[in-house]
């Protein structure tokens, strides 16, 4: 399988999709989003990361679906009605990404740096955020949300 190539942070995103994950807002690169549905039935794997909700059957395909609420400091409550999925794909790799909401589509402009203040684990899966009246939105990086995948455990191997 092909390696996720490292791309530097973009100094713009023409047009983004607009999600909530908890309170916070993040903006997702159009570019990355294959579809947005409706959350799907998912089977959970034992032993897999708390990000990992499971495995989906995606229009007769298996789709890892991620909730990276937990990694982004977003409050993990279930879903509700207006919780959709938001599939990714990056370089022949797609994942399902659980998201709070969609608020739209849009352009986004100038992306900044994320401040020092907000540098933990999560930061690893931002590019940046965009400054907005009504609070920022942050960027997130699709292929540091797919690179996720390197951290799943593979198969139990015997003795």
């Amino acid at each position: 399988m092909s390696e996720l190539a490292v791309d530097a942070r973009p100094e713009t995103v023409a047009e983004a999709v607009i999600v909530r994950l908890g309170a916070g807002r993040f903006a997702v690169d159009l570019a990355g989003v294959a579809e947005v549905g409706r959350v799907p039935k998912t089977t959970r794997i034992p032993g897999a990361p708390g990000w990992l909700a499971g495995v989906a059957n995606w229009r007769g395909r298996l789709l890892p679906v991620l909730d990276l609420r937990s990694l982004l400091g977003a409050d993990g409550a279930p879903p509700t009605g207006t919780a959709r999925v938001l599939v990714l794909t990056a370089e022949g790799i797609t994942a399902g990404v659980i998201v709070d909401a969609v608020d739209g589509t849009g352009p986004i402009g100038d992306v900044e740096d994320v401040p020092l203040a907000l540098h933990d684990a999560g930061s690893d899966l931002l590019c940046g955020q965009v400054p907005r009246d009504d609070g920022p939105i942050a960027v997130l990086d699709t292929v540091a949300v797919l690179r996720l995948r390197d951290q799943i455990p593979r198969g139990r191997r015997s003795a």
